[in-house]
C-alpha cells in the first residue's frame, strides 16, 4: 500500500520560513519524480517543485524559483520542500505526490500517488 504522508504546515507571516516534508512508503522510490503541489480555495491545483529521484533533477514553478528548494533523504524515502521568503499567495493546502519517471514533472494530472496534504498559511 502506497503512503505518502506530508508534515511540516503551519501559519507564518509574510517573509517567513516553513520546510515540508514527505515520508513515501510502499513504492520503489527510485526511478519516480516526487512532487509538491498547491491548491488554494478556488483554483486549480499547481505543480510547486519536483525531483528526480535517480538523479536528483528538480523542477520549479517560475512562481516559487529562488525562493522555494526541493531535495530528499533517499535513505528515508523522505522527500522536503524547504519555503522561503513566503507571501501571502503561497497560502494553499500542498500536497506531496509521486509518479513514474515519464512526463511533466509539475503536472498534477499525471501523478498516481498523493498524500493527504498540509495547509500553509501566510500573513500579511
Amino acid at each position: 500500500q502506497v503512503q505518502l504522508v506530508e508534515s511540516g504546515g503551519g501559519s507564518v507571516q509574510a517573509g517567513g520560513s516553513l520546510r515540508l516534508s514527505c515520508a513515501a512508503s510502499g513504492i520503489t522510490y527510485s526511478g519516480n519524480y516526487m512532487g509538491w503541489f498547491r491548491q488554494a480555495p478556488g483554483k486549480e491545483r499547481e505543480g510547486v517543485a519536483a525531483i528526480r529521484t535517480a538523479g536528483g533533477n528538480t523542477y520549479y514553478a517560475d512562481s516559487v524559483k529562488g525562493r522555494f528548494t526541493i531535495s530528499q533523504d533517499s535513505a528515508k524515502n523522505t522527500v522536503y520542500l524547504q519555503m522561503n521568503s513566503l507571501k501571502p499567495e503561497d497560502t494553499a493546502m500542498y500536497y506531496c505526490a509521486a509518479k513514474p519517471w515519464v512526463g511533466d514533472p509539475l503536472f498534477a494530472q499525471a501523478y498516481n500517488y498523493w498524500g493527504q496534504g498540509t495547509q500553509v498559511t501566510v500573513s500579511s
